[in-house]
C-alpha cells in the first residue's frame, strides 16, 4: 500500500466547514468502510484545519490522492484555505 497525509487549513470559525461537515464526515466514512482511511480528524488545538491519512494500492502516485481526495465536500466546496498532500512513510506503524 501507499500511504498519503493530507494536511487541511480552515478557519475554526468557518460557519460553511460546520454546515458541511456531515458531508465530508460521510464521505471520510465511506473511505474508511473501503479500506482507504488510516486516521482521520480536526485538529483540536482550536486553529483549526485537519489530517487525514489514506492508503491506496502499490503504486498510487500523488495525482491518483488528489483525485480521490477532489470529491470531498470541504474541497469540492472551496472551503479549505490550503490543503496539502504528501506521499507518506510510516516507519513505526502503529496505528
Amino acid at each position: 500500500m501507499t500511504n498519503f497525509a493530507i494536511l487541511y487549513t480552515y478557519s475554526p470559525t468557518s460557519e460553511k466547514i460546520v454546515e458541511t461537515r456531515p458531508e465530508h464526515r460521510a464521505f471520510i466514512a465511506g473511505l474508511h468502510a473501503e479500506g482507504k482511511i488510516v486516521g482521520s480528524g480536526p485538529f483540536t488545538d482550536g486553529e483549526g484545519g485537519a489530517l487525514i491519512i489514506i492508503q491506496l494500492p502499490e503504486g498510487s502516485n500523488l495525482v491518483d490522492a488528489e483525485t480521490l481526495m477532489n470529491n470531498d465536500p470541504f474541497y469540492a466546496k472551496d472551503l479549505l484555505d490550503r490543503r496539502e498532500i504528501r506521499t507518506w512513510n510510516p516507519v513505526t506503524k502503529s496505528f
